[in-house]
């Protein structure tokens, strides 16, 4: 089959202003929750998406660990390349895509870097061995198969069964500005329910066409 003539029909739900949330941290929690439980393969999965100070876009999936009315909460590596570009231009994007709900919400917003104390939590709750990941990888560096396993070897007889956090290592918060559900629906004629932060921070829900 050409590419061109893959094709989904999307017809399972649809998205109503009178049925959305007043502000869009209930209407995410609403639609995770049915993620959650619907089967779908990864709900925490995310594309997080952020660029250069020239502007060139990067993309890679990424774990939501956390979220609250505050924003978004991933973990990872400060040094590694979403690190190092976070640093130069502190505005990402992130990317939920539920096929199995035929729905997708993106987000925008700026992002920071979580308390220590925040990040050490987390550390600790981790599974030992990506404790100790954390300390071996150094990500986004070349590097081969044998150097990082026995880097990993090295680490876990130096550190121990009880690591503590490594300092290039732990959270960021995406504060949300934008955020927009997409609902797939028949004939392309797709639900896009798109909430805003006006000047005076408060969310504003309009419809976009798809």
């Amino acid at each position: 089959m050409p590419i061109a003539d893959i094709r989904q029909t999307y017809q399972k739900y649809e998205l109503l202003e009178s049925a959305a949330a007043a502000n869009p941290h209930d209407q995410f929690d609403t639609w995770f929750q049915q993620a959650l439980h619907s089967q779908v393969a990864e709900p925490t999965a995310m594309t997080l998406a952020t660029a250069d100070l020239q502007g060139r876009p990067s993309a890679r999936i990424v774990l939501l660990k956390g979220v609250d009315a505050g924003g978004f909460v991933f973990y990872t590596n400060y040094q590694s390349r979403k690190g190092h570009e976070i640093t130069a231009n502190p505005y990402v994007s992130l990317l939920f895509f539920w096929p199995e709900l035929e729905r997708q919400v993106r987000i925008e917003g700026a992002v920071a870097a979580v308390s220590a104390a925040e990040s050490d939590a987390y550390y600790l709750s981790r599974p030992l061995g990506s404790r100790i990941g954390a300390w071996a990888s150094p990500q986004s560096q070349a590097i081969s198969h044998e150097a990082l396993a026995q880097r990993a070897h090295d680490l876990a007889e130096k550190l121990g069964d009880n690591p503590s956090r490594p300092p290039h290592w732990g959270g960021y918060r995406v504060h949300a500005q934008r955020i927009e559900f997409w609902q797939g629906r028949p004939s392309r004629l797709h639900d896009r329910l798109v909430y805003t932060l006006d000047a005076d921070q408060h969310w504003q829900l309009s419809r976009l066409a798809p």
